[in-house]
């Protein structure tokens, strides 16, 4: 697993140990279903499977590998929009990624919930595939 440099944190947002690394390293739960996000998505930049299912709802986790290939290069991510409701929560974002050369970016509205104080991702629907 790789280590982001301590200055700049793949998300965007701030510096890594003062942004997703204090839920990535630190152990802390994302207080909010935006900060969950952003720390998955750098969780996603890092290859750091043991998060990733960590923070994935028990019913909806995957059994098989969600990080992707060595070849998939993550460009940047922009928060589009976080609507709280209770114990539930949807954040829209698009993730900008390059494959063989060619960029791609994913646009998704995730669903997250809240259990015991902490949020976890349970899917996502894909308003471009529409």
């Amino acid at each position: 697993m790789k280590k982001a440099a301590r200055s700049a944190c793949p998300c965007g947002s701030n510096d890594y140990a003062g942004c997703c690394g204090r839920y990535i390293d630190g152990g802390d739960a994302a207080p909010a279903a935006d900060l969950l996000m952003r720390s998955r998505y750098t969780a996603y930049v890092l290859r750091n499977e043991p998060y990733l299912k960590a923070t994935w709802h028990a019913s909806t986790r995957p059994v098989e590998p969600v990080t992707q290939d060595e070849g998939m290069n993550w460009l940047g991510l922009e928060v589009r929009r976080h609507v709280p409701d209770g114990d539930q929560a949807t954040v829209e974002f698009v993730a900008r990624y390059k494959v063989g050369g060619r960029a791609h970016r994913l646009h998704e509205i995730s669903r997250f919930v809240r259990e015991d104080g902490k949020w976890f991702y349970v899917d996502g629907s894909f308003p471009d595939k529409a």
